[in-house]
């Protein structure tokens, strides 16, 4: 069967809700019924939510469980390339045939009923790993975590909330506390749960949920401490200190990815060897990013490549951190966001570490933002832009000013999948 045998099914799957987001666990109850309950015959599952940091975290604690020698599943989204990127079974990515099969039995047992997409295809994933032996399950919240599709899981073996900040408001309430409180959703009865960094009010309502329903939670800077110190990471919490390298996925933010990573496995069991390879081993592709071949980079001759998915005001800071530790290059932006995103406040950070930005849409995107339009949020943060058409064309006006220029592409996950698809 080839590729087009699920694309084809999945792109049937999206027309079954006339939304793409619609929180409530109804829909998830009665088709994981129809199924026979596969989220009840799942491996140990880690649940990881948060604003920021979640895909990095998660890649962190794969690569040092999987040092160990065990069997990992992990689900993430979006997808940046293709949707097989979702599911990991056991450590690769689930094949087409095996895809196409679970998402044509999902949706016979959906029987044509109302139910997102994201909704049928947690159902499919449910099935793969219930299916599939493993040792552990990674599983990444899609969005919030209270109503979201994942929050099906009575018993997790772990939680993890990375860093929240304010997104999604339109669904996860307009505060930070709101939103760290729908976060706190995946808390469990008894079940353990490592914090990262929080502000102090999103701190206190997951520590007001953690009370309700007696969760022993282990903070950030409170039961546990990460820094880094002469070029090296260390952690140090109540069972003692690593002394580690620094993480290998680039940026200062990865510094807190890796104590929640570090504090995870310490919590299940692991020790230091696990915590080094969670640190040096993690691959998370579209943060912060090299850019090291393809088309793109063919035309980039002598200047460098890079890409991030970071789209709200707390990814901007982040990708900011990492471009202010680089070595001093000429700094140019190619940027496309969402009609929903925080576009002023992605940018802000940005515009003391770039010389100009050239805004561009996304391509396929329903709710892609003008290009037009994200040029003059940039404008408005002190940032010379203009527009182009596609990454092509913005690189090629950065690259006819300044041909030694770095060159990152940021702005949304969704555009980072663009280039990786285009880029080969």
């Amino acid at each position: 069967m080839t590729a087009a045998g699920s694309d084809a099914i999945l792109q049937r799957l999206m027309a079954l809700h006339p939304k793409v987001i619609d929180l409530t666990l109804d829909r998830m109850h009665r088709l994981l019924a129809a199924l026979g309950h596969p989220e009840r015959a799942l491996p140990p599952v880690i649940h990881v939510a948060g604003t920021n940091g979640k895909g990095s975290t998660q890649a962190m604690i794969r690569a040092g469980l999987e040092s160990q020698g065990l069997r990992v599943h992990a689900y993430t989204s979006p997808h940046l390339a293709r949707f097989h990127e979702r599911i990991r079974l056991a450590g690769d990515l689930i094949a087409e045939p095996a895809l196409a099969a679970l998402l044509d039995e999902c949706e016979a047992a959906n029987a044509g009923q109302p139910i997102t997409f994201f909704e049928i295809t947690t159902c499919a994933a449910f099935l793969a790993f219930a299916r599939t032996p493993a040792d552990a399950l990674l599983l990444e919240v899609g969005l919030g975590g209270r109503l979201d599709a994942t929050n099906v899981v009575d018993r997790p073996r772990l939680t993890v909330i990375t860093p929240v900040s304010i997104d999604h408001q339109q669904y996860l309430g307009e505060t930070l506390a709101e939103i760290a409180g729908e976060k706190a959703g995946i808390l469990k009865r008894g079940v353990p749960c490592i914090v990262g960094p929080q502000a102090a009010e999103g701190l206190a309502a997951i520590e007001a949920r953690a009370e309700r329903l007696s969760a022993p939670l282990s903070v950030a800077n409170r039961d546990w401490q990460v820094w880094a110190e002469r070029g090296r990471l260390v952690y140090q919490d109540t069972r003692g200190l690593l002394d580690l390298p620094l993480p290998n996925l680039p940026g200062p933010h990865q510094i807190d990815n890796a104590g929640a990573a570090i504090a995870a496995l310490r919590e299940l069991g692991h020790g230091e060897a696990a915590c080094e390879a969670a640190v040096t081993r993690a691959a998370w592709p579209a943060r912060m990013q090299r850019l090291r071949r393809g088309p793109l980079v063919d035309k980039a001759g002598a200047a460098e490549l890079w890409l991030d998915g970071g789209h709200n005001p707390a990814g901007g800071a982040a990708v900011a951190a990492t471009l202010a530790m680089m070595p001093p290059r000429p700094t140019y932006l190619i940027c496309g966001m969402l009609n929903t995103k925080d576009v002023a406040g992605f940018m802000r950070p940005l515009a003391a570490q770039a010389r100009a930005l050239v805004a561009v849409p996304i391509p396929g995107e329903a709710n892609t933002l003008p290009a037009e339009a994200t040029a003059e949020a940039a404008r408005g943060t002190g940032l010379a832009a203009a527009t182009a058409p596609d990454v092509a064309a913005a690189l090629a006006a950065i690259l006819d000013k300044d041909p030694q220029a770095r060159v990152l592409i940021c702005g949304s996950l969704y555009l980072a999948g663009v280039v990786l698809r285009e880029n080969g």
